[in-house]
């Protein structure tokens, strides 16, 4: 399956059984605008909103309709389910072989502390307007409250390979929400897809695009960096608008030889131009191989801040930079780059100024980070990679997270938390 018969075979996951439904339609329409190439297969698993709505499969062609171009109804499907993502990549890496492969996952992205699952997504209101068309659904009203997750949970809450409570669940950082049956995809289940994915295929997959909000974070990419080469994503949310399909498919369908590394960077170009100056978008393309070398910098770093918190000086340096840094929608999710900027200006410890110089090489100069943009002046310290750092509460989740298990950032954050708490 390593010399397929195309360039690229680029899959998009579309987990519309949710307010989206009818903005993945548009998104379609769009992929459609280009379409399929002789060096170039565009495919699509699209869930519809509710029951009657089934699950099914495109190979998109320029022109037609949508319906001309389903080659597979699936039913009834579970989005959130891991199984469902991965026979789906496989399926269209089986059907379209290629040299390379790109997978986007379209939904909703949440953070991984937040307190309700749905909220990033009904931020996005129930009128959206996708490319300039107005989509409604006035099924969806007000975000999910915790006390109705939690009634939810108790009429059953299935998922394939974990089975959580949607209170523990709404903690955890996740992407691909499926209202219908109220799962979605979480951090360490997106792992093992494409760590099942890699094993079957005898490959990586090139890039894995996120057309959803908040997930260009340093512990996603720690997460995946043996399963992806690049990602593409956004370190703040999305606006309705996502990602721009037909000038990212028009400029591979072009030049369909580019590699995955130009194709992802790319990718973050064609999404900072359809967007206004006034926007506040950031888009960023990672080199996930580079990621275990900024962990090690950043682990470097939290000790050196763990041990100097009992001085007030670098306490004092810590708490002034955590309250100026670029944050996002969570607050609790920081740039990185710009946290160890801020720390270099206000510290006087060598040791710590080195450190900080170093995760932004790692990050920077070592490649990293291949492409990263914004627009708008509310995200204008964005640098391309986020990183957790609440305020107020560690999740007692982030430490099943491979990079809080790999670094002490989690127990810098623990001792700084404790610093704060008043006695």
């Amino acid at each position: 399956m390593g010399n397929g018969q195309r360039k690229w075979t680029v899959m998009v996951y579309l987990a519309g059984d949710n307010n989206l439904d009818s903005a993945g339609v548009v998104d379609l329409k769009e992929m459609k605008k280009v379409g399929s190439t002789d060096d170039v297969a565009v495919v699509a698993q699209f869930d519809r909103v509710g029951n009657k709505g089934t699950t099914k499969r495109y190979y998109l062609r320029k022109n037609g309709t949508l319906e001309d171009d389903v080659v597979v109804d699936l039913g009834e499907t579970n989005t959130g389910d891991p199984r469902v993502l991965e026979d789906f990549i496989l399926w269209a890496a089986s059907k379209n072989p290629a040299e390379h492969y790109m997978t986007v996952i379209w939904n909703h992205g949440s953070g991984w502390d937040d307190d309700n699952v749905y909220r990033v997504g009904s931020s996005l209101g129930r009128d959206i307007a996708r490319r300039g068309v107005t989509v409604s659904d006035t099924r969806f009203g007000a975000p999910v409250p915790f006390s109705t997750a939690r009634a939810i949970t108790r009429r059953g809450f299935r998922r394939a390979l974990f089975r959580p409570s949607v209170e523990k669940a709404m903690k955890t950082r996740a992407i691909a929400f499926d209202d219908g049956a109220r799962d979605f995809l979480d951090n360490i289940e997106m792992k093992q897809v494409f760590s099942s994915v890699r094993k079957k295929l005898g490959r990586k997959i090139d890039v894995l695009g996120m057309d959803a909000c908040l997930m260009n974070m340093l512990e996603v990419h720690y997460q995946v960096k043996d399963q992806a080469l690049y990602c593409v994503g956004s370190e703040e949310t999305e606006p309705g608008d996502g990602w721009p399909y037909d000038t990212v498919l028009a400029a591979l369908a072009a030049k369909p030889a580019m590699t995955p590394r130009d194709l992802s960077a790319l990718a973050v170009g064609r999404y900072l131009k359809s967007y206004r100056a006034s926007d506040n978008v950031t888009q960023s393309t990672c080199d996930t191989g580079k990621a275990k070398a900024v962990a090690a910098a950043v682990d470097r770093l939290a000790r050196l801040l763990t041990s100097g918190l009992s001085n007030a000086a670098v306490r004092m340096s810590v708490i002034e930079a955590r309250s100026r840094v670029q944050s996002y929608y969570t607050p609790d999710y920081v740039d990185l780059a710009d946290l160890c900027l801020l720390l270099m200006q206000l510290t006087d410890k060598k040791e710590i100024k080195t450190a900080c110089q170093a995760v932004i090489d790692a990050l920077m100069k070592s490649g990293m980070v291949i492409k990263s943009g914004y627009k708008g002046p509310d995200v204008s310290h964005s640098h391309g990679v986020s990183i957790y750092f609440p305020t107020k509460r560690l999740s007692p989740l982030y430490a099943r997270l491979d990079f809080a298990k790999k670094t002490k950032w989690a127990g810098f954050l623990a001792a700084y938390l404790g610093r704060m708490r008043r006695k």
